[in-house]
């Protein structure tokens, strides 16, 4: 895997701990399934938060949601998946996601860098 890209047409990763793993979602989020490897992020961990967004009323834990928070501690990490996306589905992800987090770039576990939602 290569790094993240910044808009030069190779591609962008994103690592993914949650909802975006779901067929479903994906199917429409992005109109297609798609394939991912499985990574994993050190330095972080999942905590409830709560969430601003009117779909966290329809999960299982109401107004709360699970998202990553940096702990710098390399025993703490996060297994994932690594989605393989274009720009256009990279800003699809980020209407899904955004409105309560944010999307920062990370190094995983392989060594490659992708981006990451993290609370806001």
């Amino acid at each position: 895997m290569s790094p993240v890209s910044e808009g030069s047409g190779t591609g962008e990763f994103l690592f993914t701990y949650g909802a975006l793993q779901a067929p479903d979602v994906q199917l429409d989020t992005f109109g297609r399934l798609i394939a991912g490897d499985d990574d994993t992020l050190p330095g972080f961990r999942l905590d409830d938060v709560e969430s601003t967004d009117e779909r966290g009323a329809s999960t299982p834990h109401g107004h709360r949601r699970r998202s990553l928070r940096h702990t710098g501690d390399p025993r703490d990490r996060v297994f994932g998946t690594v989605l393989h996306l274009t720009a256009a589905e990279l800003d699809a992800a980020d209407e899904y996601l955004i409105s309560d987090s944010r999307r920062i770039p990370v190094v995983l576990a392989s060594g490659a860098t992708a981006w990451v939602y993290v609370a806001a």
